[in-house]
């Protein structure tokens, strides 16, 4: 059975929130890690940068392999499927 649903935006939520705290992005093929600096219509900008190739367990304090990026990172947002504060 359908349901109606009433959607309530909420100022400073989402990614708009999390701006300058480092947050994780999980994508279509990657993991980033980076403090968030910049976000527009089409990507998010993370700056001291990694990429995360083995996450070990979530629990732990650093990643079991993150790779530092030598530049910011613009990550394409239609290819995020979630992010937050993780670590």
């Amino acid at each position: 059975m359908k349901k109606l649903v009433n959607v309530t935006e909420v100022d400073d939520e989402g990614l708009d929130g999390l701006m300058g705290e480092v947050i994780t992005v999980f994508c279509l093929n990657y993991f980033y890690t980076g403090k968030l600096t910049g976000i527009n219509a089409e990507c998010i900008k993370l700056d001291d940068a990694s990429v995360i190739y083995e996450t070990g367990s979530f629990t732990d304090k650093t990643w079991k392999d993150a790779q530092k990026l030598p530049h910011p990172c613009y990550v394409m947002k239609q290819c995020i499927e979630s992010f937050m504060v993780l670590k």
